[in-house]
């Protein structure tokens, strides 16, 4: 049953009605903000590494789909979760395998290079062929 509003002294009766372009416009707005607050949780979450610079690096637009992090203490962590070179080849073998599937390693400039190299056969053990390594460009 419409509400009825009471004109001052008029006859005529207006119902009260709901305006639906308003209400559209507060939707597409909170349509957008919870888009761009979801687009804005899906980081790499990632412990801190010291990167390496250097000048013969190539921007590569694409995503990897792993991403290893090494440490100066030599701990390398998978998305946050400390790993062995077993466990890497073994979850890469899990993975299902495509052209695509790519490896990004990011080694701290202190670490040791004998637990780059391991880290690097651990990702070659498990048939990746496509694998680079995080640097950054010299400042300016």
């Amino acid at each position: 049953m419409p509400v009825k509003l009471s004109g001052g002294g008029d006859d005529h009766e207006e119902e009260a009605r709901i305006e639906i372009v308003p209400l559209i416009d507060i939707m597409f707005f909170l349509l957008a903000s919870f888009m761009l607050v979801s687009l804005s949780m899906t980081q790499i979450h990632r412990i801190g590494v010291k990167i390496p610079q250097a000048s013969s690096g190539v921007h590569d637009a694409k995503p990897p789909t792993v991403h290893l992090a090494i440490d100066a203490h030599g701990v390398i962590t998978w998305d946050s979760a400390i790993v062995t070179p077993s466990e890497i080849t073994a979850k890469l073998k899990a993975l299902p395998v495509t052209d695509d599937t790519r490896v990004l390693i990011a080694a701290d400039e202190e670490s040791r290079h004998k637990i780059v190299v391991s880290a690097l056969d651990a990702v070659k053990a498990a048939k990746v062929e496509k694998v680079g390594f995080e640097t950054k460009t010299p400042s300016k």
